[in-house]
């Protein structure tokens, strides 16, 4: 069993607590406007690396001195287009004692994606957005599926960290904001929201690949609109 992986990160400190091994894995459902890796779309483009999950575990290994207090984290794309493989990876560094982070859209809620969570220490869920309307412009998808995915969490009982991207004129909106903070408020395994700002340093990749870019002219997230976000999720959760 061979996975297709777009990149790795020797000592990631974004992804999850701690320093970590992250693995960037190549295929993703989603169409989100504000993608910045559309070069990770296709399950079946060029790709860095395959592995086995025996070959990534080994090369994870070297650096375990460095990732020990830390751990692993498995991010994409969407990395449960590729479960199978990344659940045979997660029980290798959870037999190793290593912490294992999951970052996922949820967009995937099969048996096979679910069969991850259980060697799974901690789940980084990418929330676009708790508006029903809005998620399909958005994403090119419905949004039924990572809501059912935050309660396959909470029934599990492990531990959740929201992240949601903030775009300005999408998902800025203090109404959807409220919405979002009411909604994982009622969740015991969301331990924090990890709110991020839209910015545009993945726009060169779209003119490499010839694809126009859905959100052209959108300005980065200014930083009072950021923080006005903060204090509305604030008052649900605690927020990074």
């Amino acid at each position: 069993m061979k996975a297709r992986i777009h990149s790795l990160e020797s000592f990631g400190t974004v992804d999850g607590p701690g320093i970590r091994f992250v693995t960037f894995m190549q295929g993703c459902p989603l169409r989100c406007r504000y993608c910045h890796n559309p070069d990770t779309w296709d399950v079946k483009a060029s790709c860095q690396y395959e592995m086995t999950p025996e070959e990534l575990f080994a090369e994870t290994i070297r650096y375990r001195s460095f990732i020990v207090s830390g751990g692993v984290t498995v991010t994409g794309g969407e990395p449960l287009m590729q479960a199978s493989f990344v659940r045979e990876y997660f029980r290798l560094c959870t037999e190793a004692g290593l912490h294992t982070a999951l970052d996922t859209s949820g967009i995937l809620c099969t048996q096979d994606a679910l069969s991850v969570l259980e060697y799974t220490s901690l789940v980084l869920l990418d929330i676009k957005t708790i508006n029903p309307e809005l998620h399909p412009q958005l994403t090119g998808s419905r949004g039924e599926n990572p809501l059912r995915f935050l309660n396959e969490l909470e029934r599990r009982g492990i531990p959740t960290w929201i992240r949601h991207v903030i775009v300005p004129g999408w998902t800025d909106s203090e109404a959807d904001l409220n919405a979002l903070g009411r909604h994982i408020a009622n969740y015991r395994v969301v331990e924090k929201v990890e709110l991020l700002p839209y910015h545009t340093m993945g726009i060169f990749k779209y003119k490499e690949m010839g694809i126009p870019y859905p959100l052209e002219g959108v300005e980065p997230l200014a930083k009072k609109v950021l923080q006005r976000a903060r204090e509305i999720l604030g008052q649900y959760k605690e927020v990074l």
